[in-house]
């Protein structure tokens, strides 16, 4: 789930499994399996860039891009 904002500014989770499609119209619009249609604030450049984040999250639990930097350069053979 990520949040985003609707144009009032009220704050909303939105459940991404229920996303169909997301069109600029300039303003971006969100159309949902059910058939809602959500207009918010974000770019369709950050709804998708949110989508990913959580998605890696999942994915990826327990590494973080700070630890994957912590490892860069360690020799880790011997």
């Amino acid at each position: 789930m990520i949040e985003l904002t609707r144009l009032n500014g009220h704050k909303i989770v939105v459940n991404l499994d229920l996303i169909k499609f997301i069109e600029a119209t300039p303003d971006t619009l969100l159309t949902l399996s059910t058939g809602d249609k959500l207009m918010v604030q974000e770019s369709v450049e950050e709804v998708l860039e949110r989508v990913i984040v959580f998605r890696r999250s999942i994915q990826f639990p327990l590494v973080r891009p700070l630890e994957i930097e912590g490892l860069q350069g360690c020799d880790t053979m011997g």
